[in-house]
C-alpha cells in the first residue's frame, strides 16, 4: 500500500510516492504538458504510476491563497480532483500546499542545487513536501 502525492500546476504535475509503511515521501517525477487543458496523457501517466506502485490513495495539493481564500487555481485543481476520482476510482485527499514552493526552494538551496536548475526540480520536491505533510498529519491524527 502506497500513497501518491501530486502538485498540480498549469503545465506540470509534480509526483511523489510514499514508502509502503506510509512514513516517508520520495520525489518520483514531473509530468509535463504543452498546454494547461491537455490532461489526457497526464492522467494516463498518473494511472501507470498508480498501478506500478500499488497506490491506494491520492493526495493532491490544495492551492489556497495565503489568506485561505479560494482562487482560480483552486477551481482548476478541484476539477482535476474530480477527473482523478472518476478515472482511478481512488480517494483523493486535499492537502494545503501554501508555502511548499518556498520550502522546496529552501530544500534545493540546502542540498546544493544551483538556482538556475530550481525550475527543473521544484514541482517534484513540492509534491514530496505535500505528501510528507499529509503523512505526518494523518500519523498524528491516528495517534490521538
Amino acid at each position: 500500500m502506497r500513497i501518491i502525492g501530486l502538485d498540480f500546476g498549469s503545465k506540470t504535475v509534480g509526483v511523489a510516492i510514499s514508502d509502503p509503511l506510509l512514513i516517508t515521501a520520495q520525489g518520483k517525477e514531473i509530468i509535463r504538458r504543452e498546454r494547461p487543458d491537455k490532461l489526457r496523457k497526464t492522467l494516463a501517466r498518473i494511472e501507470e504510476l498508480i498501478l506500478e506502485n500499488e497506490v491506494t490513495e491520492i493526495v493532491l495539493g490544495d492551492p489556497k491563497n495565503m489568506d485561505g481564500s479560494d482562487g482560480e487555481r483552486v477551481r482548476k485543481t478541484l476539477e482535476f480532483k474530480e477527473m482523478l476520482e472518476r478515472r482511478t476510482g481512488l480517494p483523493v485527499h486535499m492537502q494545503d500546499e501554501r508555502l511548499t514552493t518556498v520550502e522546496a526552494e529552501e530544500y534545493m538551496r540546502e542540498t546544493g542545487i544551483r538556482r538556475e536548475n530550481f525550475k527543473e526540480y521544484v514541482d517534484e520536491i513540492a509534491a514530496m513536501i505535500i505528501l510528507q505533510n499529509y503523512l505526518d498529519r494523518t500519523e498524528n491524527e491516528r495517534k490521538k
